[in-house]
């Protein structure tokens, strides 16, 4: 079973996750990415995509033209994981990578 984060666990999780969003009443968090065209921001989702499905942690995820908004909870947890973080921290390398 996967277990929610405690208060603490997440206190430091936001910490790391600086451009991250804490949404209280979702137990979530959100990021919004912006990008320099349609192109660049459906490559990035493409990559998180790939990342999401080797990780079997799928994202909550809208676009418009270069703005991509992703919002990250465990439903089976009730609210945010260790896999939320995961998958942010995996999300933030593909940003610095470029």
């Amino acid at each position: 079973m996967i277990e929610q984060l405690d208060e603490e666990e997440r206190a430091e999780a936001l910490d790391r996750l600086g451009e991250w969003d804490y949404d209280e009443a979702r137990d979530a968090i959100s990021r919004r990415f912006v990008f320099a065209d349609f192109s660049t921001a459906f490559a990035f989702m493409t990559r998180v995509a790939l990342i999401a499905e080797k990780a079997d942690h799928h994202p909550e995820w809208s676009n418009v033209w270069n703005r991509v908004d992703i919002l990250l909870t465990t439903h089976d947890a009730g609210g945010l994981s260790a896999r939320d973080v995961a998958m942010a921290e995996a999300i933030d390398a593909l940003i610095d990578a470029d």
